[in-house]
């Protein structure tokens, strides 16, 4: 069975260390047959089916990426498609799923998408495999994201880190390189933060003024996958400190996207992210440059006069990208992969309760919490943002109240002091609840740490202590706060928004990324 056929590539960690490391095998064969002149081994490569349909795409401006496709595609001897998005459904108000669904019920099995939507290429896979399954289609639609937003990059990931091992003499032991320019807005650094993971030990050195530097979720992804991170303002700060990356990734600053306030200071910022031929003699030797291009053709990171010297590793990089994008449309058709034998990995552990009963057995309802006065019927929800300031529980609480639909029930709320010092919130309620785990399962989403007390007849019947769910789905009210995200209600999308739980106890979005407390993921 080839476990490639049917995947698509929507974030860069869709693909193992071990997938990816298979598919860099087929480039390097690839690129070898084509310069030996070995035909019977190039055409091995090809899908060769001028009825298989494949289809570009872009909602956002490309050349490179969306040429490199193109010609990838071409070499496939498949069908190519080209949306043309000026005069195309999109701008008619028709959603994504109608317009794709439409086009795989054509017949087209693969699709490469570039927009400002985040995630709109995961929504997708989901949403067309449900349409082709239930239309017996008889194949599973595949996206592959060629940029979202501020998102990820993942081709342009694969051909960096095919670019990084081909000039790393195909060794993935140890990696030091230095991310420099708008680490902000690139998507292209900011699929690194997974992509790395490739090499058993890696050294990131990310240099960029504050005003571009790498978003922290990113930094925090970066150190949660063992990477030892340094941030540096400036190149010339950056090579004061003597222990220098001999790779070197540049990105374009898109400072036309941050305002009038950025704009004022541009030269400013351009120069702190701008190699100097000053700077030449302070690199350690063997030393390459890379760039996703294109460079700013009036103010490029990477001077023009650095063309012509061994620093030069950006152009062979670009030429890669076909290469390995033939290489990934081969795999996704199932044309090559049958080989594949991935290593044994360890049985992966159950997730720890998330819900744990702690009933007592003396179940008086005095013993529920400092402060409560008996009832005798209704819950009470204590332990609330323990430790917090008190305005800050009593804003939660007020949340709390709507997302547990507690409002037209009596009862009331207060910040109590534990006898550590530290505050809680408690909610009390009087009535009879017959709580559902998906129930408890909002709570313990909304305020993890609390405990649930049901009350009846006067005794604790039921008592639970919360943690984080590792993942919230299913619910109307939840919603990313990323306006760029397909998920988020200003893209009109209808798709129900889905987190998945951080190593730092924090929600991650399954579409665009973007990290949040368990505060702010339930619509205010």
């Amino acid at each position: 069975m080839n476990r490639f056929k049917g995947r698509s590539l929507c974030v860069i960690d869709d693909f193992s260390k071990e997938e990816r490391l298979y598919l860099f095998r087929k480039v390097r064969e690839l690129k070898k047959a084509i310069k030996d002149g070995d035909d019977e081994k190039r055409d091995s490569f090809r899908i060769n089916d001028p009825d298989f349909g494949i289809y570009e795409v872009f909602l956002e401006d490309s050349t490179r990426t969306k040429e490199s496709f193109r010609n990838a595609a071409e070499f496939h001897h498949a069908k190519l498609t080209e949306m043309s998005t000026d005069n195309s459904s999109f701008n008619k108000g028709e959603s994504y799923s109608d317009t794709f669904n439409t086009l795989c019920g054509y017949n087209n099995r693969i699709f490469i998408i570039r927009s400002k939507v985040e995630g709109v290429t995961r929504h997708l896979q989901e949403e067309c495999a449900r349409y082709a399954e239930r239309n017996g289609l008889g194949f599973t639609p595949v996206f592959i994201n060629a940029g979202d937003g501020k998102h990820e990059h993942p081709t342009q990931e694969l051909l960096d880190e095919y670019s990084f091992l081909e000039d790393n003499d195909w060794n993935t032991d140890y990696l030091h390189i230095a991310l420099v320019g708008d680490l902000f807005h690139g998507r292209t650094v900011h699929s690194k933060a997974d992509g790395l993971t490739l090499w058993s030990k890696v050294k990131v050195d990310l240099i960029a003024p504050e005003e571009l530097a790498m978003p922290e979720a990113y930094i925090t992804k970066m150190k949660e996958n063992g990477f030892d991170v340094t941030e540096y303002p400036s190149i010339s700060e950056y090579l004061k400190n003597g222990d220098v990356a001999n790779k070197w990734y540049f990105t374009r600053p898109q400072l036309e996207r941050m305002g009038e306030k950025i704009l004022q200071k541009q030269d400013e910022l351009r120069k702190s992210i701008t190699f100097r031929e000053e700077f030449m003699s302070l690199l350690p030797e063997n030393t390459k440059f890379y760039h996703p291009l294109p460079r700013h053709k009036v103010h490029p990171t990477i001077p023009t006069f650095l063309d012509e010297t061994p620093l030069n590793g950006w152009e062979k990089q670009s030429i890669n990208g076909m290469y390995t994008r033939i290489v990934l449309l081969g795999l996704v058709a199932g044309k090559i992969g049958d080989d594949f034998v991935e290593e044994e990995r360890p049985e992966r552990k159950n997730e720890e309760e998330w819900i744990v009963e702690v009933t007592p057995e003396n179940k008086k309802t005095r013993e529920v919490s400092e402060g409560v006065n008996p009832i005798r019927n209704g819950i009470v929800i204590d332990h609330i943002l323990k430790g917090e300031l008190p305005e800050d529980i009593r804003r939660h609480m007020i949340l709390m109240r709507r997302v547990m639909g507690l409002d037209g029930y009596k009862g009331g709320e207060w910040v109590s002091q534990s006898k550590d010092g530290k505050y809680k919130g408690i909610i009390f309620r009087v009535g009879h609840f017959d709580l559902s785990k998906k129930e408890i399962k909002r709570l313990a989403a909304a305020a993890p740490g609390c405990t649930l007390n049901i009350i009846e007849d006067g005794e604790v019947k039921r008592k639970y202590r919360t943690h984080m769910p590792p993942r919230i789905y299913n619910f109307s009210d939840l919603m990313c706060t990323n306006e760029a995200c397909i998920s988020n209600e200003s893209q009109s999308e209808h798709v129900g928004a889905m987190f998945y739980r951080t190593p730092d106890n924090r929600y991650k979005c399954a579409y665009c990324g973007r990290v949040h407390t368990f505060k702010e993921i339930f619509k205010h």
